[in-house]
């Protein structure tokens, strides 16, 4: 695509040069933690819609794990998870504001880099689904040790809004973003 026909579409050139340069970069590896005091594997629908969701796109389900909404669990898990084999992880579940929901607290305090831009566009999406109960989401991403980490609600719903309308169609350029040169 020219740059013109890039910004004719919408598209900016180098938003296309480095979505081409991502491709070469092969499958991401993608581990799943599903953050929830009731599901078992064979409930968690969440765990099985992304896991087909990402093998689907060309991409490896590394790791899946399925805890408690405990502090220690989630930093526990994060630890393990991003020293490992995972660009990228995506935790479902604990982000809502009741006491019980502690995923968003673990998680933003540990991440280095924040991308504010995907909650704010997590909870625009959202309020056409829940209308304003979309404020009470706590949905985040952002990079710990050079790992991708997203953060949503633990609805079916949720999960597959933000998995196909936001990381989805960017995991590989953002995964290649983490580990380009320059």
């Amino acid at each position: 695509m020219s740059e013109r026909d890039a910004v004719e579409s919408g598209k900016s050139a180098s938003v296309a040069e480095h979505k081409a340069k991502a491709a070469a970069t092969g499958p991401v590896p993608v581990a799943i933690v599903t953050v929830s005091d009731s599901r078992t594997p064979e409930t968690d629908v969440n765990g099985q819609y992304l896991r087909a969701a990402i093998t689907a796109v060309g991409h490896v389900v590394v790791d899946y794990r399925l805890i408690k909404d405990e502090p220690a669990e989630v930093t526990a898990v994060l630890n393990q998870l991003s020293s490992g084999p995972a660009r990228v992880i995506l935790f479902n579940g604990g982000t809502g504001i009741a006491p019980r929901d502690t995923t968003f607290d673990v998680l933003d305090q540990k991440l280095e880099k924040r991308m504010p831009g995907f909650g704010e566009l997590f909870r625009m999406l959202s309020w056409d689904v829940v209308g304003a109960a979309a404020m009470l989401s706590r949905a985040t991403a952002g990079v710990y040790q050079n790992t991708l980490i997203f953060s949503t609600p633990g609805s079916p719903n949720a999960v597959k809004l933000a998995w196909e309308k936001l990381i989805a169609p960017e995991l590989q350029h953002m995964a290649w973003e983490m580990i380009r040169k320059s």
